[in-house]
Formats: structure tokens, sequence, C-alpha cells
């Protein structure tokens, strides 16, 4: 298999993957939203808001929101996990050995590298969602839908207003994909060694799944404050912010240290199986595609 091969194999099983982390994952993501935007909440149980959306909305309410992730997610991810093998590729070529298995330290400078391209679609799909979702369906609509909700950010401040909250993006998703990926590899290659299966080919679901659950998590271990920050930033109206460091200031000032870790349990809860989901499609999808070589 070529090297462009390879690599066009990885942006389309990334978009693939990327799709399946959505449809699992959304509606917990509404919460952690919806949690991080707020200045003060009466009720934090996770389960609890969920209840309360979908019985005032219905499962529409739980997918609020999921048109910008869905889609932005299949170029996303194409280009995260497109990110992914050039970053391995850069490490591969510095290193000299094409065949060599790579380090935990050559895994996380692919994951990091990853990040890099991705922020590009990522910072204005983020920017959109988050607007979409702490609309409230008993309020005037300020947005109606994805497309709408773009043409008026642009109106409103033009190609910066969209990539409002482009730095918070990438403050988030360097470190975040450092564990993402880091976490991914390393885990599924101990338990694939662990099952004696010795093909890095072969699929094993189990590896896959519990591989990609706890990557998920680990991500969001490390990535929810710089997310919280994020989600305060690109929500805000113009001007009330100079930058993200003003948020950090007002968040702490206001609402103590503890703000920064609100919508945690969500992104916990949703990090398992939406990730598991993300990483299964993946590795499902390359495989299948292997049969068109």
């Amino acid at each position: 298999m070529s090297k462009q091969e390879s690599g066009l194999k990885s942006f389309l099983s990334g978009g693939i993957g990327g799709a399946c982390l959505v449809l699992v994952g959304h509606p917990l993501d509404l919460v952690k939203v919806k949690m991080q935007t707020a200045t003060s909440l009466t009720n934090t149980s996770t389960f609890s808001m969920l209840r309360s959306t979908a019985a005032k909305e219905g499962i529409r309410g739980l997918y609020r929101g999921v048109s910008a992730p869905i889609c932005a997610v299949a170029p996303v991810f194409a280009v995260c996990f497109w990110g992914f093998d050039m970053g391995k590729r850069i490490v591969r070529s510095y290193d000299g050995n094409d065949n060599k298995e790579l380090s935990i330290a050559q895994l996380c400078f692919a994951g990091g590298f990853s990040a890099i391209p991705t922020t590009v679609l990522m910072a204005p799909s983020e920017r959109i969602k988050c607007l979409l979702q702490i609309q409230s369906k008993d309020k005037v609509k300020k947005y109606n839908g994805m497309i709408d909700c773009g043409i008026k950010i642009y109106q409103e401040g033009g190609i910066r207003s969209l990539f409002k909250g482009t730095n918070a993006t990438l403050l988030r998703d360097i470190p975040g994909s450092i564990a993402y990926f880091g976490v991914y590899e390393v885990l599924k290659r101990e338990i694939m060694k662990y099952q004696n299966i010795n093909d890095p080919t072969k699929l094993s679901t189990s590896a896959v799944l519990t591989a990609g659950g706890f990557a998920g998590i680990a991500t969001w271990m490390v990535a929810i404050p710089a997310d919280v920050l994020k989600s305060r930033y690109q929500t805000a109206p113009q001007g009330q912010y100079r930058n993200l460091y003003h948020v950090f200031q007002h968040l702490v000032k206001e609402e103590g240290y503890s703000a920064l870790f609100r919508g945690l349990r969500p992104a916990l809860l949703r990090a398992f199986p939406a990730n598991a989901a993300c990483f299964y499609g993946m590795e499902l999808s390359k495989v299948l595609l292997s049969f068109m070589d």
C-alpha cells in the first residue's frame, strides 16, 4: 500500500469514526455546554438536565445544535486522523526507520500535531454549535439552524467573529489530542499483546472499544478547563471579554476555580461510549476499505 493510499484511508475512516462519536455523544455534550455557559445552576445533576430537556423538548431537544458537528464532523475527524497519520510519518522520517514501533513520546507528538490542521475546521464549527446549544426553546430564537447562525455570526463581525475562540480551541485540543491518541495507541497495543494478537492490522473489538473509551476519558481530564473557557468565550456577546485570559480572570473571580471543571461529569459520561464508538467506527471502516485495495 502506498503512503498516499494510507493517508486517504486515514482521512475517510476518520470521518466515519467522527460521525459515530457525534451520534452517540451529542446529548451529553449539550448538557456539558449548558453547564459551562450558565453563571448559576439550580440543578447540577447531569441526568436531571437530560430528563428535563427531553421532557420539555423531546428527543429533538437532546440533539439541538447537532447540525453543526454532524456537517463538520466528517472533515474535522477526517483531518484529525489524517493529521495523526502525518505526525507519525514526520516522526518516522526523522527517525529513519519505517518499520520501528513508535514510542509513547513519538505517538504523543503525532497526536499533538493532529490538533493543528484540525483546528482550522473545528473552531468555527464549535462556535456555531455552542451558540445553537445555549438557545432555549421557550425564548425567541436568535438563530434558525446552523447556516443561519453562521451567516449572522459573519454579518456581526466577519471572518474573525466566525473564528472567535481559535486560540482557546488550540489550548484545549493540543494537550487533549496528545492524551487522546497516546492513551489509545498504547492501551490498544497492550491489550492486544495480552490477547496474544501480534498482527497490528487485525481488528480486536474489545481492545479498540476499551482503548477508545479510556482515550476519551483521558482527553477530557486534560482538556476540560480550556473547554470551559472556550465555551464562555465563544458564546459571550461581542466585547464582553478582551481575550481568553480575561475570561479566566472573570470566571475565577465570580465563580471560583471549581467553575473551570464545570461540565466534567457529562463530558466523562459521554467520553467512554462516544469515543469507543469513534475508534471502532474508524478501525472497522479502515478494515472494510482495505478490501477495496
